[in-house]
């Protein structure tokens, strides 16, 4: 299967777990809204999320994919099955030892994670109380995210990339079936997850098993899961910058008014929605490629399969920007403010969307570089940058939101927390691309930069009629939801018609950028 075809398998699924998300975060805004218990249980789950980002599929997939795919060109069947019990038995004690501290510890974490909670006794014990419950949900996912990269590994993307509607359809199931029968509602969230993490890994283990792969745990020494261990520790940094900087912005928010750590969580969604089917979608296949690319030497299929993906992805993500900041509050009234989601709730969580949608192509450009390094088993570079990146964040913080928050009271502040976060992706991703190419691993095509103008105009144009074109958000709010899906459905599509007639004005036809995007050879001259 090419790469196209497997991120389009891998993306189609993803965008119906996507979507499902969106039905779930529908469900949580109309029933719960933007209260302290949810800003309680948004903390908690965001400790085993990071956490499962450094274990499982940021730093874990990055170093054991270039492995396995090193095997499985090099080596015979009984040594890559080896390989593969030896790494699951590792994996599964080094997280099952992380969660039984984790779980011991919750209430330092808390206290760490969400320091404004102390302020609020019931609100800190509500947290604790959940994290506790949620935290094996990190060993779980862990697994599950070691038999996705396995199978993605021999090409089979699209069952891993639709495991994640076990998360949505358990909390769904818990927020209109068991929150009822909690004295604190929300804390059926906690017990969703919990089961989440477990239908996940046993939804996924028998497509493991038809590859002949099911893991039989064993522990000892092996130098592959040496060379893995030894690759994943600076890439625990590395591959988890963006979540470490979106932490330190929930660590920021819980100090901040109550419903700040929801304004954030809510925005943040919306925006890893193209993130999510389509970034997470390329960089996903793209690292096998590359892994395999590598081990046989093939600079030309590497340098191919890298232009293929940026290409595409700012052909997503520019277009994809524009339209996240024209219909920020139509898409949030339509999706969200129902029942206790109030109009207030909408503006805070519209002005936290737009700031984080101007990083939208600089975390899809990570997503594309940062494998460029794993793939060429260096991770050493890339923590070298994540360190830059979370340092320039951590000063864009001290300069720009702490004053706010200190001496001007901090009902916006939760808006500087997004914008500085974008802020340190786009330093992340320019110096990953920099140095990649720096080193010759990676050489920009021709007609590139001009391809990338035109459709940064063009998205412009694109982003400008739409907030001309939307009707005020109290008009929004008079109408039926299904009038309001009907009118935003509406607004996407002209917003897409704009966009091609745009871009086919400046010469860049829906013919070409199909072309332009292709994975399996370079830009044709006309194109350039």
């Amino acid at each position: 299967m090419s790469i196209w075809k497997s991120s389009a398998a891998f993306g189609g699924m993803t965008m119906i777990s996507r979507v499902l998300g969106f039905v779930r975060d529908m469900l949580l805004a109309r029933v719960f809204g933007a209260s302290a218990s949810m800003d309680a249980f948004f903390v908690v789950f965001k400790i085993p999320n990071f956490l499962r980002r450094l274990f499982a599929e940021g730093a874990f997939q990055q170093a054991f994919v270039p492995v396995l795919s090193e095997y499985r060109e090099t080596s015979t069947r009984e040594e890559l099955k080896r390989y593969v019990d030896y790494m699951f038995g590792t994996l599964a004690a080094i997280v099952a030892v992380v969660v039984a501290l984790g779980i011991a510890g919750a209430p330092l974490l808390v206290m760490l994670f969400a320091p404004g909670f102390t302020d609020d006794p019931a609100q800190l014990e509500l947290a604790e109380t959940m994290l506790a419950i949620t935290f094996p949900y990190l060993l779980f996912i862990s697994l599950t995210a070691f038999v996705a990269s396995s199978l993605n590994a021999f090409g089979r993307f699209a069952m891993p990339a639709l495991a994640p509607i076990w998360l949505n359809l358990s909390l769904i199931a818990a927020t209109l079936i068991a929150a009822p029968f909690f004295d604190e509602p929300v804390m059926a969230l906690a017990w969703g997850v919990f089961i989440a993490g477990i239908l996940q890994l046993f939804f996924l283990l028998p497509f493991l098993a038809r590859l002949g792969l099911l893991p039989r745990p064993r522990l000892g020494h092996h130098p592959g899961v040496r060379k893995t261990l030894r690759l994943m520790l600076p890439a625990m940094f590395g591959a988890s910058v963006t979540q470490i900087n979106l932490l330190v912005d929930t660590i920021l928010a819980s100090l901040l008014v109550a419903g700040s750590v929801s304004w954030l969580y809510y925005s943040d969604r919306l925006v890893e929605l193209p993130l999510g089917v389509f970034g997470v979608a390329i960089g996903t296949v793209i690292l096998p490629a590359l892994s395999r690319a590598f081990a046989r030497g093939s600079d030309e299929d590497y340098n191919r399969t890298v232009n293929g993906a940026l290409r595409l992805t700012l052909l997503i993500g520019v277009p994809a920007m524009a339209g996240l900041i024209g219909l920020s509050v139509p898409i949030l009234v339509t999706l969200f403010e129902y029942g206790a989601f109030t109009p207030t709730d909408t503006q805070m969580v519209s002005m936290a969307m737009v700031a984080y949608a101007l990083g939208l192509p600089a975390f899809l450009l990570i997503k594309i570089f940062a494998p460029g390094f794993f793939a060429r088993q260096d991770t050493v570079t890339p923590v070298r940058i994540a360190v830059i990146s979370v340092v320039a964040n951590l000063v864009f913080k001290a300069l720009l939101v702490l004053p706010w928050i200190l001496w001007l009271g901090g009902n916006l502040a939760h808006v500087g927390l997004a914008l500085t976060t974008v802020m340190a992706a786009w330093v992340n991703a320019l110096l990953l691309g920099w140095t990649l190419r720096q080193r010759g691993a990676w050489q920009v095509e021709a007609g590139t930069r001009r391809f990338v103008g035109h459709i940064t105009f063009a998205a412009l144009v694109m982003a400008g009629l739409l907030l001309w074109v939307s009707p005020a958000a109290e008009i929004w709010t008079g109408w039926a939801w299904f009038e309001r899906l009907g009118a935003v459905l509406g607004l996407i599509a002209l917003g897409v018609g704009i966009f091609l007639a745009a871009a086919a004005i400046l010469g860049q036809t829906p013919r070409r950028l199909v072309s332009v995007v292709a994975f399996d050879r370079q830009v044709p001259p006309e194109h350039q």
